[in-house]
């Protein structure tokens, strides 16, 4: 009697079924969690956006209107650099002396945030 070494067409089809349940079931999650980071970045660099635009203020008794004017400023720069604008598309809708509204979404989904002085809601 020869002895076989290897798998029968049966057990390789059995585990190609297994994995087959298994990506169909972990796929979808996958994707939603990488939505959810998309949406946590978006989130955070709009309440980077928030602080800055709060400490332009304590130093000029005015916000700001551009988000240029955030990372010029010499005191809020380093706040508002460590959004990844490549990756981000940051709007600034108004803003005067007493009020601003930015809107921040991350550029491969998610959320869209709109910052105000008020703070920071999902849209």
């Amino acid at each position: 009697m020869r002895k076989s070494s290897g798998f029968t067409l049966i057990e390789l089809l059995i585990v190609i079924a297994i994995i087959g349940i298994l990506a169909t079931a972990l796929i979808p999650n996958l994707i939603g969690a990488r939505n959810r980071g998309f949406e946590a970045a978006a989130q955070s660099c709009a309440k980077q956006i928030a602080t800055a635009q709060e400490a332009y203020f304590i130093e000029r008794n005015t916000y700001a209107s551009t988000l240029a004017l955030l990372q010029s400023n010499s005191t809020t720069s380093g706040i508002v650099k460590t959004c990844d604008t490549t990756r981000m598309t940051i709007s600034a809708v108004s803003g005067d002396s007493t009020t601003y509204e930015f809107t921040v979404k991350h550029n491969s989904g998610g959320g869209t945030f709109k910052v105000t002085p008020n703070g920071v809601v999902r849209q």
